[in-house]
């Protein structure tokens, strides 16, 4: 990847190193991590190092009356104006200047902007979300409903305790994993992955671990909007599965009418709430509907935020027959590892290059429990 803002953006701070030298140095520091736990080759993944990232938030800097696009600077105490930024996969990338053009020619849309987010799916569709310092007009929807026509996107104003949807507040993204086309519905300011080339790569792994075992039940915790589940699902008798957010169940829950799968149940569970609901310590109205007797599960899978898995987590899925644990924080992964390898042995491990010109990695473990 080629950007003109190379060593002043904080945004990629390996800007200096080649993009193999930095797949290496990855793999280097996971090994690290994990030989502890686990001793043979690890399956490394990556893509293309640059036009990857379907989602993206600019701040805007305001300067000679009109909007720049701006990020923080690469010594964390500034910010810098870009006019490019090479990360962004393509219709991200054809909209981002003649918006800002078409902002700068109107008093209303640039005024007090404060930022700009955008969602892209892959085959085209853009959802912009203009972030404001001041209360939503109509003066300020009609333009942004011109605003929207012009660019052919999808256009959400938001101001302090206001949202201002002009024609929908989602895309829906469609990936071909595992030979098969899902449809997944984005919400704006839900949790998406963001680089779906990565994505695909990391489901179709999750995949050739959980096709190795006899089928049974799925259980996951931190199922977001079913990244993971709808793919998964094809291997599985019935899915089980949880997470916190209301949006994101709601999301679930679209997407499988969205792809026609009736094998899972979404269900509004912390994943505390979930262990406690499964050891039969608690009853949750939320679950009435479900016969958690009729569940055999076979794997447990999990993908919890940075701060890895809960103790309440750890000790629920310990009798688990196989766990499939995606990490985008190794180092608490490796922590957790500490405590599941009691039990299970590691089957395979893999990293994933997400975010290339960083130094972050994610991963995924495959466990086994150990028969005594």
């Amino acid at each position: 990847m080629e950007c003109k803002h190379f060593g002043a953006c904080g945004s990629c701070r390996l800007y200096a190193t080649p993009y193999h030298q930095q797949i290496e140095q990855k793999q280097t520091q996971a090994v690290a991590l994990l030989v502890p736990f686990y001793h043979q080759k690890l399956e490394v993944f990556y893509g293309n190092a640059d036009h990857y990232r379907a989602r993206a938030e600019f701040r805007i800097w305001h300067e000679m009356q009109e909007c720049h696009y701006a990020m923080g600077n690469i010594t964390k105490d500034g910010t810098i104006t870009i006019e490019e930024c090479p990360k962004v996969i393509e219709p991200i990338e054809r909209v981002m200047k003649p918006l800002l053009e078409s902002i700068n020619g109107s008093n209303v849309l640039k005024t007090k902007l404060f930022a700009i987010e955008f969602l892209a799916s892959t085959t085209g569709e853009v959802l912009v979300s203009m972030i404001y310092h001041k209360k939503l007009d109509e003066a300020w929807s009609s333009e942004a409903k011109a605003l929207q026509t012009q660019h052919t996107i999808h256009i959400i104003g938001r101001s302090k305790k206001q949202k201002v949807v002009l024609s929908q507040e989602f895309i829906t993204e469609t990936l071909s994993i595992d030979n098969q086309n899902y449809h997944y519905a984005q919400y704006e300011g839900g949790f998406t992955q963001p680089n779906p080339q990565m994505n695909i790569q990391m489901i179709e792994w999750a995949i050739r671990q959980v096709s190795t075992i006899p089928r049974g039940d799925l259980l996951e915790s931190y199922c977001g909007l079913g990244n993971f589940t709808l793919p998964l699902s094809r291997y599985f008798d019935k899915v089980l599965a949880t997470e916190i957010s209301k949006r994101s169940i709601a999301s679930a829950q679209q997407n499988c009418r969205l792809n026609a799968i009736n094998t899972i149940a979404f269900v509004r569970l912390s994943s505390q709430e979930m262990s406690e609901a499964l050891s039969r310590k608690r009853a949750f109205n939320r679950l009435k509907h479900i016969d958690l007797d009729s569940y055999n599960f076979s794997c447990v899978l999990v993908d919890p935020p940075r701060m890895g898995l809960d103790s309440d987590t750890l000790k629920l899925i310990a009798d688990s027959k196989h766990i499939l644990y995606i990490s985008c924080n190794l180092e608490t992964l490796a922590r957790d590892l500490e405590i599941l390898t009691q039990t299970h042995r590691i089957d395979n491990a893999a990293i994933f290059d997400q975010f290339p010109y960083t130094h972050h990695i994610e991963g995924g473990v495959f466990l086994t429990k150990i028969i005594l």
